[in-house]
């Protein structure tokens, strides 16, 4: 199980909206003859490659997935009819699929055809490894990482409104790789009027658009912002409210610029997230500003948070990361404290993975 857990992070940044999942083959006497994982959404599932590679000598033989095999006709065919010809006598999983068109019938169909199935084994790391097709399946929504650069007393920018370079060159990258795995990057319409960022990954291969979402209730954007001038290779998502979007002096000049505008339907952050679902966009990074970040805490929907402690100290007249608000890093979950040059990072989830 932990050969195919490590190859079924392999498709990391490539699979969405699917899950990440990996396959092994074992033979009865022990040997492994096939090992695969599901590279992009569209292809073969890695239990099908798995078997393809393993061919005949996949007959009584054991198969290991990190995710219950799929029952459904999708854009692949179901994985468990696979299972069931080529003669796999046992399959060990690690987790149900939450998928409303799986979720059990999966393993059910396999027992039902004289396999036999184990469930639990590498649980804990293959749900990690899923949290956002996870939160998509039960939730309808992304799931939403909260990132910062923060310094070292809690503030993100010297005073409001006025742009602050904190982290550095080692945290930087970082946080490039970290882009280049999400389906989407969220800021709100200030942090473009202050900073006026492109939100691209740079730096590292990314197979798919990213898209950047604004979230701007009141259609402040300007047409002439940077992020629009990469429109064409990632998206530029527009989140605002009913009565923006009917102001055609307001949209019009953004849809030319090569925006997409989504309504939320009530205004709301959970909303916002919603449109977005609709779009396939399983994982967001939320980067700013004060006022967003604020706005999904207080909803209740920051699933994981990622914060680049920086060695400066802004005073009382910066920008604190979350003002008011509950929060602190050592309550997090599978917590990560790591070095990055004169950074230290630190991320966990806000609730358990589960």
């Amino acid at each position: 199980m932990d050969r195919a857990l490590f190859h079924a992070a392999r498709g990391r940044g490539r699979t969405s909206p699917n899950p990440l999942v990996g396959a092994v083959v074992v033979s009865p006497d022990g040997v492994i003859v096939g090992t695969g994982y599901h590279e992009r959404a569209g292809e073969p599932h890695a239990e099908v490659r798995a078997l393809a590679e393993a061919g005949a000598r996949a007959r009584g033989a054991t198969l290991y997935c990190t995710l219950e095999p799929c029952c459904h006709h999708g854009r692949t065919g179901p994985c468990v009819t696979r299972i069931v010809e080529t003669g796999v006598a046992r399959v060990v999983a690690s987790v149900e699929d939450p998928n409303p068109l799986v979720r059990g019938e999966g393993f059910a169909f396999l027992r039902a055809h004289g396999v036999h199935v184990d469930v639990g084994l590498g649980a804990e790391r293959a749900i990690d490894l899923n949290q956002p097709f996870f939160t998509m399946m039960r939730e309808h929504r992304p799931f939403v990482i909260l990132k910062a650069a923060t310094s070292m007393d809690g503030r993100i920018a010297e005073s409001p409104g006025r742009r602050t370079q904190l982290s550095s060159a080692p945290a930087n990258r970082h946080v490039h790789c970290f882009r280049a795995e999400v389906d989407a990057i969220g800021v709100g319409s200030g942090t473009v009027l202050i900073d006026d960022p492109e939100l691209t990954a740079r730096g590292v291969y990314r197979e798919h658009p990213l898209s950047r979402v604004v979230f701007d209730r009141s259609l402040r954007t300007p047409p002439s912002a940077r992020l629009h001038s990469t429109g064409v290779a990632s998206p530029v998502i527009i989140v605002t409210t009913a009565e923006a979007a009917s102001r055609a002096d307001l949209r019009k000049p953004l849809e030319d610029a090569g925006a997409e505008i989504e309504v939320a339907r009530d205004g709301t952050f959970r909303a916002a997230l919603e449109r977005l679902a609709a779009r396939d966009i399983g994982s967001l990074m939320l980067e700013g500003g004060a006022a967003l970040h604020c706005a999904a805490w207080d909803e209740g929907l920051v699933d994981f948070v990622s914060l680049y402690v920086t060695p400066h100290v802004l005073g009382t007249a910066g920008v604190e990361l979350l003002p008011g608000r509950s929060f602190s890093t050592s309550a997090l979950h599978n917590r990560v404290v790591a070095p990055l040059g004169p950074d230290v990072l630190i991320e966990g989830y806000v609730h358990r993975p589960c």
